[in-house]
């Protein structure tokens, strides 16, 4: 079985330069995955914002919505039509209180993975906290209990394992932008690599 295919003509406002289509749903991590029940899932909100601390059922109970979403890997395979349900950013955002002087986040996740957005990237209205992927609990392997969805940027900035955001005045990198990972990642541009090394 091909696992991997050249996207066709009729697919080329979809699928950004570089892109081949997968099949699948390749799953890419540094290190280990962390095994979290929902039990004891728990998300911090800090920095430049008021400090919550979010349980499960706290995110449980805020308005949950179903997304269909293009999903693009820097490693160069895209994933069409991606069925998830979650939380909208934009509906978390109105249960915190963040410091107008925040320009920037940082997403922080269980076993330590740390990836950076602006905060104007980050509250988009087509990005989403999601739970669940094509009507099951989202697994392990994919970042579950939770994981954000950042659908118009290359899937590293949709971190996995999510636990908590810190909001930042200026920009801080995260544990790829550290690593030679374009600060942004926009498929569309390729912006994979960082032109500091």
């Amino acid at each position: 079985m091909k696992f991997f295919s050249k996207p066709g003509p009729e697919l080329a406002d979809r699928v950004p330069p570089g892109q081949h289509l997968t099949n699948g749903f390749p799953v890419l991590t540094y290190g280990d995955t962390p095994q979290v029940d929902t039990a004891n899932w728990s998300f911090q909100v800090s920095g430049l914002a008021q400090p919550q601390t979010f349980t499960w059922d706290d995110f449980m109970a805020m308005p949950q919505s179903e997304f269909t979403a293009d999903f693009h890997c820097v490693t160069t395979w895209s994933k069409l039509d991606v069925k998830w349900r979650g939380v909208k950013v934009t509906d978390f955002m109105q249960q915190i209180e963040v410091d107008p002087k925040a320009a920037h986040v940082m997403e922080h996740c269980y076993g330590g993975y740390t990836t950076n957005l602006s905060l104007a990237e980050f509250v988009r209205d087509d990005n989403f906290f999601a739970h669940t992927l094509f009507d099951q609990p989202l697994p392990a392997e994919h970042g579950g209990p939770m994981r954000l969805v950042v659908p118009h940027l290359y899937a590293w900035k949709s971190a996995k394992w999510i636990n908590g955001l810190e909001f930042l005045d200026q920009q801080a990198l995260g544990f790829w932008e550290r690593n030679g990972y374009h600060r942004r990642g926009e498929p569309w541009a390729e912006e994979r690599y960082s032109d500091r090394f």
